[in-house]
């Protein structure tokens, strides 16, 4: 069974309302959280392309990653899942792993489907809360894995959940 259904959860990846690229992340990591998503990546099999500026590197170990001079460009990992969804991590602290998704990847049912399998493995790896919040708006989560529950879930209190 679908974590959630499309009909239930379209206006929340309408990009004209939440944003194109919401904001997803994981709270209250460390460098050990984000290399268990590196192997995450690498055992899955997901296509990726790690980059520093325009430069394609291979994918280091997370703990060279906040080692970089300060004023280095932000390395990123751009994971597909699926050929046609692209989640963008940005190595930007090492207390929150945060990502990118194209709402205009993620429609319709299919999508959706494997947008919530991927949101699952990373909290079932990490063991965490995995919470998207509309672009720009931080810290208001509109879906997430919860760790409970073992699925992807709208958070309690919305009028629609």
């Amino acid at each position: 069974m679908a974590d959630l259904l499309w009909d239930d959860v379209r206006c929340l990846f309408d990009p004209d309302l939440m944003g194109a690229l919401p904001d997803v992340r994981v709270p209250h990591c460390s460098v050990d959280d984000w290399q268990a998503v590196l192997d995450l990546v690498e055992a899955r099999g997901w296509t990726c392309r790690y980059s520093e500026g325009e430069t394609v590197l291979p994918v280091p170990r997370a703990e060279t990653v906040p080692a970089r001079p300060a004023d280095a460009e932000c390395p990123e990992l751009r994971v597909w899942p699926t050929p046609d969804v692209l989640a963008i991590f940005r190595f930007k602290d090492d207390e929150v792993i945060d990502f990118d998704v194209d709402l205009r990847e993620l429609q319709g049912q299919e999508r959706l489907d494997v947008f919530c399998g991927f949101l699952r493995e990373i909290g079932r790896c990490l063991g965490k809360p995995v919470l998207m919040d509309p672009e720009g708006y931080h810290g208001r989560p509109v879906l997430g894995f919860d760790v409970g529950a073992d699925r992807v879930v709208l958070p309690a209190g919305r009028p629609d959940a």
